[in-house]
């Protein structure tokens, strides 16, 4: 059990992430960013030096990577 100052400070950070840190950038940002961009220009690894292709593929991998490991997950709490 988590003691009830401990739950009211997870949710306090976890409040002030999403009002003031993770921001979604794409909601009135320049054109060609896209929904789900985090980045805030606090984190740039040349994401803006890749042409449009490079980022649909890069974007693809991400996807396929993320649908891996929820099968990956999903097989280990079927296996239990």
């Amino acid at each position: 059990a988590i003691p009830q100052a401990g739950l009211l400070q997870i949710v306090a950070f976890v409040g002030f992430l999403e009002l003031f840190v993770m921001k979604d950038s794409a909601n009135g940002a320049e054109p060609g960013d896209f929904p789900g961009d985090f980045r805030n220009g606090a984190l740039d690894f040349g994401w803006d030096t890749f042409d449009e292709e490079t980022k649909l593929s890069k974007r693809a991998i991400e996807l396929n990577n993320g649908r891996a490991a929820q099968f990956g997950i999903l097989g280990l709490m079927v296996h239990e």
